[in-house]
């Protein structure tokens, strides 16, 4: 085997990988990782890294639309409101005058 490497096993049946084998599969700390038992030989495990979907696409096909800018969707609230509540205040006003 190219790349067989060895690890101890401890009490609680845990292992650890090994520094070349994490580098040769890029298994950073806090990846999961994926243990079975190869299908021709029964005295050989298999380890690869699991990869969520989300992650392996992120960014594989470009959005339709761009995310609207907060800010100026903010802004336009605020005024639309300034807007309502001086043209409610003008009718106020403007019922309140004498005849």
């Amino acid at each position: 085997m190219a790349n067989e490497a060895y690890s101890v096993v401890t009490r609680k049946g845990q292992i650890t990988l090994p520094a070349e084998i994490r580098r040769a599969l890029d298994i950073q700390e806090g990846d999961k990782v994926a243990v079975s038992l190869a299908e021709r030989e029964q005295m050989a495990i298999i380890v690869r890294p699991v990869r969520s979907v989300a992650e392996a696409t992120f960014g594989a096909v470009e959005p339709l639309k761009q995310p609207a800018d907060l800010d100026m969707l903010r802004r336009a609230f605020e005024e639309g409101l300034a807007a309502e509540a001086l043209s409610e205040a003008s009718a106020r006003d403007a019922s309140q005058e004498p005849a």
